[in-house]
C-alpha cells in the first residue's frame, strides 16, 4: 500500500538517496531541506523548526505514515550541534501527532558510528537536558580549538543515539505504536563526505579512524534500504533501536560488548 513519507536532508546524500528509493516504489514523499526540496526550511533554526508541522500539513493534507530524520552537517561549528540534536530532536517531536492517524507509523533519524568515538560530556549532557543555549555555547568553546572542534559532530550523534533510546518505549512513542529507531552508518559517499575521500590515500587513512572490513566505504541506497524498511509497515517491533551499518566498524571498535 503507498504510504506518505516526510524526509529531512532530502536534496542530496542519504536523504536524496532514501527519497528517490521511496518514490520508485510508488511511494510519496514530502522532502524538506534548505534548498531543492518541497519544503525549504533551516533546522539550525527554532524558526525554522517550529513551522514544519504546518508546511507538512499543507504539503499532506491527507496525513503521514513516516519521519525519516536525516539532516545533518559534520563542520566543527556550532549549527552541527544545532540541526544534528536540536533539529533533529525537533523534527520528530513536532511531526509525531502528524503520525497518529496512520495505520502504520513509523519514524526514524540518523545517528552515526562516529557515536562511539570520543565526544564531549559537558556537551553531550547539556543536549540531553535540552539546553540549546548551553549547547551552542560549548560548542563555540570546543570550535576555537581545531583538537577539541573534532568532538562536535562525534557528540551530536552520541547525544541523538541516547535520545533515540531514552524515549522509544515511551508513552508517546511506543504507547502510541510508533515505532522509533535509528541507523548509524559508517563512512557514505555523499557530497558531506566527498572532501575526505577525494583521493585513495585519503579514504584509507580515514578507514584507519572508520574500519570497515565488509565492503569498505558505502553508497547512500546501502543506508536508505535500512531506512525504508525501519519506516515500513513491516517492521512492527523494532524499538529503540541504533542500528549500526558501518561496514563493521561497531564490531571492530566495541568488539563483543553489548548494550
Amino acid at each position: 500500500m503507498a504510504r506518505t513519507y516526510v524526509i529531512t536532508g532530502a536534496a542530496s546524500g542519504i536523504g536524496k538517496a532514501t527519497a528517490e528509493m521511496l518514490e520508485g516504489r510508488g511511494h510519496t514523499v514530502v522532502g524538506i531541506d534548505l534548498h531543492g526540496a518541497d519544503i525549504e526550511a533551516d533546522l539550525t533554526t527554532a524558526d525554522g523548526r517550529g513551522g514544519l508541522a504546518d508546511a507538512v500539513r499543507e504539503k499532506a493534507p491527507d496525513g503521514i505514515d513516516a519521519v525519516v530524520a536525516v539532516a545533518g552537517l559534520a563542520h566543527p561549528v556550532p549549527a552541527t550541534v544545532a540541526v544534528n540534536y536540536f533539529g533533529m530532536v525537533a523534527t520528530l517531536e513536532n511531526l509525531r501527532p502528524l503520525l497518529l492517524g496512520s495505520p502504520a507509523p513509523r519514524a526514524a533519524g540518523v545517528a552515526s558510528m562516529a557515536s562511539l568515538q570520543p565526544n564531549d560530556p559537558e556537551l553531550v549532557e547539556a543536549m540531553l537536558a535540552g539546553d540549546e543555549p548551553r549547547s551552542l555555547a560549548r560548542a563555540e568553546v570546543l570550535a576555537a580549538d581545531e583538537q577539541t572542534g573534532q568532538l562536535i559532530y562525534g557528540s551530536t550523534k552520541a547525544a541523538f543515539a541516547r535520545w533515540i533510546r531514552r524515549n522509544a518505549a515511551a508513552p508517546d512513542w511506543a504507547g502510541a505504536s510508533i515505532p522509533l529507531n535509528a541507523v548509524a552508518p559508517g563512512i557514505i559517499r555523499t557530497p558531506m563526505t566527498e572532501g575526505m575521500i577525494a583521493t585513495e590515500e585519503a579514504a584509507q587513512e580515514l578507514l584507519k579512524i572508520v574500519p570497515m572490513p565488509l565492503n569498505g566505504i558505502a553508497e547512500p541506497a546501502v543506508v536508505a534500504h535500512l531506512l525504508a524498511w525501519l519506516t515500513s509497515e513491516e517492521n512492527s517491533h523494532l524499538c529503540g533501536q541504533v542500528v549500526f551499518v558501518d561496514g563493521g566498524s561497531d564490531v571492530v571498535i566495541r568488539g563483543d560488548s553489548v548494550w
